[in-house]
């Protein structure tokens, strides 16, 4: 059975000494944020993963979900209680706005708690993590009666949300879609078009799923430009909150998928369902673009905490398996072999991942403290300067940690040799799982793209400027500091690659834009390695700090320094080669004729 211990401690450590929050408490639920109260809520978090999610892991990759003869979905055995601990406990609605149920902390405790769950059970997580998108998009652009309707039933968690967007013909071009809105003629639309790879589309763990359903009115602008986004809920709701009758939306199959087998993945069907408008018509991918960015950062979580389960599970199982001697002699000569943990490229393999999860964890709760910022802050200034990080950093967090994630858990298996392989172990589970976050919410290659090709000009380059400003500030300031010296010449190094990179698109892809296309995923990754880079240096000059004042943490910031180095000398130096791979251009990708592939 494998193992999962939620790592309550990097996160308050991050939270508390890398990104003090309580230098926010001028916005709204910071002050409530004490550090007791923190580690208070993480600790009842990592319980209820530790106990309820992640023993229903195994099982419920293993059983899966079923589709019932009437269309009903049952979910694996003890998800549902599971879910509705989680509901009962307020998780939900940890940061959403207390004027709908919710607790109002900062949305990076959220953040937190997704990581935690997404470890311990990511099939299962992925419930009430897609309704928290759901929830944000309806408090961005809902109208007042939908808000009071639909969101403190889903932040109690008694619903459940979804986002329609893919149908069979029709993935990231969504200008290409059919599902059609025919006005009612009493405000209302029906809905009619079959949505596929709808996660969580019909379950059993709660009493109505709402629906967010992207279709295009009737008479509505060809392309992205005549799209509208609707609220459809599987069963109708009255004025006062009651369930009416059921709606004409159902699940007419299950997807069959290589993991994630506890979600169910619906191909959805409307006939005519009952749906309302969100915001304006013709404006709902502006709308949907909410759910999407909240779940691209979700996602990117997912890469992470697959991860962190996998090399949690690797480096338990490296600790035990006799294996060999190591290479300067026994270190454990009263048994017959000693443990792989004392060999170089075992130790390598689980000092790689262990240096990427604690970095990417770093940068996904940066970026969330961003969107608090951005949402909560009085100051335009600050607010604008924390919606181009987030806009900037978006794609890096989903693309870069995805791929990382899957590459982790591909690397946690290896360690296990046959038995990695067999199912009894779990780590298979780990690697077919994480292979879904570099497909969906906007597949990898479609973030790069977007990186390079929408948010490194947006505003004239503001927001990646902003990045070079500060990390390069971060190198300037502690230059002279010998015990950062091998965080920060590393880091100035990449950032160097990072910007030239960054110009040689400039010189080389507006005349050629298959240059920015063929570049796009190694500028992705360059950028998120220097991003990582840049976290081992707040957290090495935080460590080196909290080691200064004592109170028995020295052993444990001596472990994130020796981890940061091994991320500094090992993993930073790929920063050169992805700048050699932008810069060789696209002439050899695309030179090769269609007929010689």
């Amino acid at each position: 059975m494998p193992v999962y211990k939620a790592p309550v401690e990097d996160a308050l450590f991050l939270l508390s000494d890398v990104f003090p929050i309580g230098r926010y408490n001028n916005l709204p639920g910071f002050a409530d944020a004490t550090p007791d109260m923190m580690e208070a809520i993480l600790g009842e978090g990592a319980k209820l993963c530790e106990t309820a999610f992640a023993p229903l892991n195994l099982s419920g990759d293993h059983e899966g979900c079923t589709r019932n003869a009437d269309g009903s979905v049952t979910t694996p055995k003890g998800f549902r209680e599971a879910y509705e601990a989680y509901a009962q406990g307020g998780w939900m609605g940890l940061s959403a706005p207390e004027e709908y149920g919710g607790q109002g902390l900062p949305t990076v405790l959220n953040s937190v708690m997704q990581e935690f769950i997404s470890s311990s059970n990511l099939a299962l997580g992925m419930y009430p993590g897609l309704t928290q998108g759901a929830i944000a998009a309806l408090l961005v652009h809902g109208s007042e009666q939908q808000k009071q309707l639909y969101v403190p039933k889903m932040v109690e968690g008694a619903w459940t949300g979804t986002m329609n967007l893919t149908e069979p013909h029709c993935g990231t071009d969504l200008g290409l879609l059919k599902t059609k809105a025919v006005p009612n003629g009493d405000g209302s639309y029906a809905i009619t078009g079959t949505k596929i790879f709808i996660s969580a589309g019909e379950h059993d763990m709660a009493e109505n799923i709402i629906h967010l359903v992207l279709a295009r009115i009737e008479g509505a602008p060809a392309g992205t430009k005549g799209i509208s986004l609707f609220v459809v809920p599987k069963f109708l709701v009255k004025e006062d909150g009651e369930l009416a009758d059921r709606n004409g939306v159902s699940c007419g199959s299950l997807e069959h998928k290589m993991g994630i087998h506890g979600n169910s993945t619906c191909v959805m069907n409307y006939d005519g369902a009952k749906g309302w408008l969100i915001g304006e018509a013709n404006r709902g991918l502006n709308a949907m673009f909410v759910m999407m960015n909240e779940a691209r950062l979700a996602v990117g979580l997912q890469g992470l905490a697959q991860s962190e389960v996998a090399y949690q599970n690797a480096v338990a199982y490296a600790k035990d398996r006799l294996q060999g001697r190591a290479l300067t002699g026994p270190k454990f000569p009263d048994k017959p072999a000693d443990p792989i943990i004392v060999h170089p490229d075992v130790r390598r393999t689980l000092l790689t991942i262990k240096a990427i999860n604690e970095a990417a964890r770093a940068l996904v709760l940066w970026t969330s403290l961003k969107s608090d910022i951005a949402h909560r802050s009085s100051d335009p200034t600050e607010r604008q300067a924390a919606d181009d990080h987030m806009g900037l950093l978006t794609p890096v967090v989903k693309g870069v940690l995805t791929d990382l994630g899957f590459d982790s858990a591909v690397k946690a298996q290896q360690l296990f040799g046959g038995h990695g392989y067999i199912e009894e172990s779990g780590m298979s589970q780990f690697v077919r799982d994480a292979r879904i976050t570099m497909i969906y919410e906007g597949a990898n290659g479609i973030q790069a793209m977007d990186l390079v090709g929408r948010k490194l000009g947006k505003d004239g380059g503001r927001a990646v400027m902003a990045f070079f400003n500060e990390v390069g500030a971060f190198c300037q300031e502690n230059a002279n500091d010998e015990n950062l010296k091998s965080f920060v010449a590393p880091l100035q190094k990449g950032l160097a690659d990072l910007q030239q990179a960054t110009m040689w698109f400039m010189q080389n892809a507006m005349a050629k834009p298959d240059n920015a296309g063929a570049g796009a995923t190694d500028y992705m990754h360059l950028f998120g390695t220097v991003a990582m880079g840049y976290m081992w240096g707040l957290m090495a000059k935080a460590a080196l700090e909290k080691k200064a004042q004592g109170n028995g943490a020295a052993e444990k910031m001596d472990g994130k320094l020796l981890t940061g180095r091994f991320f500094m000398e090992r993993l930073m130096p790929e920063t050169g080669t992805r700048l050699a791979r932008i810069s060789a251009g696209a002439d050899a990708t695309m030179a090769m004729p269609v007929e010689m592939f």
